[in-house]
């Protein structure tokens, strides 16, 4: 997020003298109509709209696609966050492609248009795939990363088109108008974001189809508003001003570099040495040229360190929606959905800028502490670190609640008397297992680890009760959970061995099973979900079901009705409900199998703050820094640049997602300690950075920005000044 007080200086920045633009066609020189006769254009308003409905398919899609993963593919943690973060990637990766394209071939209003056909294809395609009824998990698989993968193409593609196009609306001397449109912009992002992250959650749990969550409308409704953003765009076609194709600088950065390697290749070992392995270019491309690049160059070497702080920011998106989703989400009048929980990261940037910018700075500067650029971001890792030193907290807090699934060649086991004597339970193979003797209706302490491998998945559990031994002979399936059920029968060995849910539910559902120790059959409505418990110590299906206070829940069999009290079922708890006493006078025990979330969701508010004040260190002063130390045509090439720290900051995640192997509140930490390693190398390397100033340059060569080569680049005024409006919107903490 660009400051305003920046937004007016980069603006206003002029460039080199370029008068080709002034001779190309009656379209660049045809004012448009503006807004009551002033001078802001009607055309921005198209622009301001279709942004806050792109922004909304982007954010509302990309919130609940983590939860996507999980529970409508089936994936697991790991790939669910390795392939969210391989999207992420490849949405900043794409947006070099979508500057080669307009400002080489297309122009960026057919290149915003096209690729906006595509981005729409993507939303359809994806929200297809989350239809049951549309073949079957391989068919739903192949659609989505389809979906993705075309999504990612629109709206990286557009991403360096969108803002810049707008800027091209205003006359070159409305500098004061362009710098607010920019503002109008900024806020119709965060409207866009915080809104998409707060609605598709609900379009997502709180509305049914199918059978169960509804996917397909929270990833229809975004595709619904990137429609929209693409039909009003087109709408105000004719009143665009619409520049044409203007050479790609990226790409003639680029041809200069490979022909100074080239040249210093081929050059005999006996020629003169350079002071600048660049200054081998010299042959083709003029000095200034050369020079512009050593800048850059100098800026991007600090670029190398900056991807790590995007790997911890983007798994807010990912590792920190599924620790909400272990956490208690109530708040009385209301209850969050976890992947809501996002949009504390917009709405904490609105409130932080200010802060910062009015309070905080100038008091640092009052104390007489030089806060450079460089320092600030550096600040900006620390706090980042901070967040994920908090979130590793809250994840140890968390995971006190969780029944950790066994290893191979073991299985979880747990012992529930319904016996009306004390019994003693050994488990072939074990020791002193269990507490002796267990009581009649106790909860069980906690499940324990049973070993399979040396007994081929076949144990034999001895019940002790009154100095009598029983034996009992029950199969075990590694890597599973299970209660062991003593009836009243327990003398004849009659023990019920049952496969338990220990999963807590990502959507903060409680798991429920009913068992029966009456003679009766029950039917048991709960929610909009039914149980059927036969007589005679039996276990009913277990269901997932909504977090609430069941105080009235109908029970009825063949002979009579009657009502039971369960009480609140609480977030991600798995209960045992037992039926006992009479038909006539129910009796019920409540057992919970699973903890409840007992750590709530506002603990993850510290890590939030600590996450956007490094936001706003690092992010808005990065590009600050980065426009200030290039010249006015290699906007483009650090914007480039900037991106792609992102990409590989989600690349990053990828690879310790699927290769680390540890606990969640390890790889917290060890994001925290990689990354404040990773700020002493940035601090060393900005000790030794030296500033410069690109105005410089004209005192050395003039305004005479020689000949690039072969091919002239053209417009480099109007350049400069639509990649000053890409940093507007995509400085802005990376949230295009």
């Amino acid at each position: 997020m660009k400051r305003d007080s920046m937004n007016s200086r980069l603006i206003e920045e002029p460039g080199p003298k370029d008068y080709s633009s002034e001779q190309q066609g009656g379209e660049r020189k045809r004012k448009s109509p503006t807004i009551c006769g002033t001078n802001y254009p009607v055309s921005i308003g198209f622009i301001v709209v279709n942004e806050f409905c792109e922004r909304f398919s982007y954010y509302g899609m990309k919130a609940v696609l983590t939860l996507y993963f999980i529970h409508y593919l089936k994936w697991d943690k790991d790939l669910s966050t390795a392939v969210y973060h391989a999207f992420s990637s490849l949405c900043y990766f794409t947006p070099v492609l979508g500057a080669l394209i307009a400002d080489s071939w297309l122009g960026k209003f057919k290149t915003i248009i096209y690729l906006s056909i595509v981005y729409v294809l993507g939303h359809v395609i994806k929200s297809v795939g989350a239809i049951p009824d549309v073949g079957d998990s391989t068919v739903h698989i192949v659609l989505s990363m389809v979906g993705l993968i075309l999504i990612a193409f629109g709206t990286g593609g557009i991403k360096p088109c969108v803002a810049a196009f707008g800027g091209d609306q205003f006359e070159e001397e409305h500098t004061e108008e362009r710098r607010k449109f920019f503002s109008i912009f900024y806020m119709s992002i965060n409207a866009g974001s915080v809104l998409s992250t707060v609605i598709t959650p609900i379009l997502r749990s709180d509305v049914q189809c199918f059978g169960s969550d509804c996917y397909a409308l929270a990833f229809g409704v975004p595709a619904v508003l990137m429609i929209i953003a693409l039909v009003v765009f087109i709408a105000g076609s004719g009143l665009y001003k619409k520049s044409p194709p203007e050479g790609n600088v990226l790409l003639h950065v680029c041809k200069c570099i490979g022909f100074a390697i080239r040249n210093k290749w081929r050059t005999s070992k006996y020629e003169p040495t350079r002071e600048h392995w660049l200054d081998w270019a010299q042959e083709k491309y003029p000095k200034r040229l050369i020079s512009e690049i050593k800048m850059v160059l100098r800026v991007l070497v600090l670029y190398i360190p900056l991807p790590m702080f995007w790997a911890l920011f983007d798994q807010q998106g990912s590792r920190w929606v599924l620790q909400a989703t272990r956490m208690n989400m109530n708040f009385g009048a209301f209850v969050l959905k976890p992947d809501q929980m996002q949009m504390l990261n917009a709405l904490l940037i609105l409130v932080f800028i200010p802060v910062f910018d009015m309070g905080l700075y100038p008091l640092i500067g009052l104390c007489r502490i030089k806060l450079t650029p460089l320092r600030k971001m550096a600040t900006g890792m620390i706090f980042a670190a901070l967040a994920f030193g908090a979130a590793t907290i809250v994840e140890r807090a968390v995971i006190e609640t969780v029944v950790e699934p066994p290893p191979a060649s073991t299985s979880l086991l747990q012992v529930l008397n319904l016996a009306q004597e004390d019994v003693s339970v050994n488990v072939q193979g074990h020791t002193h297992l269990f507490p002796q003797p267990i009581k009649p209706y106790e909860d069980p302490v906690e499940y324990k680890s049973v070993q399979l491998k040396d007994f081929k998945e076949t144990l034999t559990l001895t019940l002790a009760i009154n100095g009598e031994n029983r034996h009992c002979v029950k199969s075990f399936t590694e890597e599973e959970a299970y209660t062991l059920i003593l009836s009243n029968n327990v003398l004849r060995a009659d023990c019920i061995l049952v496969k338990d849910n220990i999963m807590k539910s990502e959507n903060g559902e409680a798991h429920l099973r009913f068992i029966n120790t009456l003679s009766e059959d029950f039917n048991i409505t709960v929610g909009a979900k039914s149980f059927h418990v036969p007589g005679g110590v039996a276990v009913s299906n277990g269901e997932f079901v909504d977090r609430e206070d069941y105080s009235n829940v109908r029970c009825e069999s063949s002979l009579r009705n009657s009502r039971l009290n369960l009480g609140l079922l609480d977030f991600g708890a798995s209960y045992s409900i037992i039926l006992k006493g009479s038909p006539e006078n129910i009796e019920i025990v409540k057992i919970e199998d699973v903890q409840a979330n007992n750590i709530h969701i506002a603990w993850q508010v510290p890590q939030y703050v600590l996450i956007t004040a490094g936001e706003v260190m690092f992010s808005i002063t990065g590009l600050e820094f980065s426009y200030s130390q290039a010249p006015a045509n290699m906007k483009s090439v650090l914007q480039a640049g900037w991106l792609m720290t992102v990409a590989f900051g989600n690349v990053i995640v990828l690879i310790v997602a699927e290769g680390a192997g540890m606990e969640q509140w390890m790889e917290f930490l060890l994001f925290a300690c990689l990354l404040v390693g990773v700020c002493i190398i940035f601090s060393i390397m900005a000790y030794f950075y030296t500033y410069v100033d690109p105005d410089h340059l004209d005192k050395v060569y003039g305004d005479d920005t020689g000949v690039y080569a072969e091919d002239d680049l053209k417009n480099n005024q109007k350049d400069g000044m639509h990649m000053r409006a890409i940093g507007e919107r995509d400085g802005q903490c990376t949230k295009m």
